[in-house]
């Protein structure tokens, strides 16, 4: 189990100050952080909007929604954690007797403080149960979505939501291993797998930037904890919650995030419900990276209620 010390609850946010200045957090303003992790970018937020407004902060991890209050209350008490999905806003709102915000910030990353728990499942690189959920109180853990998934599910989830070329011969390697009867249990143990599949003597294949593990991971992640769909959705329909002139920042990882982002901003458009503030993505400068290595693939993209 990784135990969080305070060092370690100062969580990095990805693209800061891009982050500022389209939000634009005024005094006594509503912001949303919708996927607020251990709180970096909304820490900023609470500074700006002062004791007069209000932080409403989302995350379908309790675990993390622990470190988050913790470091927010070192700023101030104007905030309200929820552990809920970002889809439920709307009952969040109504509860707080709030019809319209200042603003929303989606950072659809998973956290570095994630990734570092080897019990939570979602990093190849340290040995730990294949759990990926988000929220541990509820839903099957990809251990048991592996045992479940016919070859052929298996290959189709890989190549859609991983965009893993070599979906076929993973899917087929993970088979071989589930008739040998000892179930695939720990992440370690699937990364071996998969880069068995990936790199054969025969093939010659040349080494790949990243880790032949990391799209497969990406996919069961987002299968276990049913992301797009939601994303898509929330998307849809966020400038519903939004006062005119305020605005909403996504900040996305792989490439099916950020298409319905581009989509959902297009369709807002299109209706003049919104004004698009980026018309390509921005990303990380490279003095960023070079301290946080794992921004190098966020894109924002940031849009106007009209």
């Amino acid at each position: 189990m990784v135990l969080f010390d305070d060092e370690r609850l100062l969580h990095t946010p990805v693209m800061l100050d891009e982050v500022m200045s389209f939000i634009k957090p005024g005094k006594d303003d509503i912001i949303v952080d919708a996927t607020i992790g251990a709180g970096g970018h909304s820490r900023e937020i609470l500074k700006m909007i002062g004791t007069g407004g209000l932080l409403i902060g989302i995350d379908k991890d309790a675990e993390i929604l622990k470190i988050a209050s913790k470091n927010l209350s070192k700023i101030s008490k104007s905030f309200k954690l929820y552990h809920a999905d970002y889809v439920d806003l709307s009952a969040i709102l109504n509860e707080l007797k709030i019809s319209r915000i200042n603003g929303i910030l989606l950072d659809l990353g998973v956290s570095s403080m994630q990734l570092n728990s080897e019990e939570r499942g979602f990093s190849f690189i340290r040995e730990g149960p294949l759990d990926m959920r988000m929220d541990r109180s509820k839903g099957i853990t990809a251990e048991d979505l592996l045992k479940r998934l016919p070859e052929k599910e298996m290959e189709e989830i890989f190549w859609r939501y991983g965009e893993e070329r070599r979906s076929r011969s993973i899917s087929k390697a993970i088979s071989r291993e589930r008739r040998k009867g000892e179930g695939i249990k720990t992440t370690t143990q699937l990364a071996k797998i998969i880069e068995r599949a990936v790199y054969t003597p025969k093939k010659h294949t040349k080494r790949r930037k990243i880790h032949p593990a990391t799209r497969v991971f990406q996919a069961l992640r987002i299968v276990i904890n049913d992301e797009l769909k939601s994303l898509e959705y929330f998307l849809n329909n966020a400038h519903e919650f939004l006062l005119s002139g305020s605005r909403i920042v996504v900040i996305s990882f792989h490439s099916l995030e950020d298409r319905l982002a581009k989509n959902a901003f297009r369709k807002g458009k299109n209706t003049s419900t919104l004004k698009i503030l980026t018309k390509k993505p921005l990303r990380p400068l490279e003095s960023e990276i070079k301290k946080n290595i794992r921004c190098r693939s966020a894109k924002l993209r940031a849009a106007e209620r009209t």
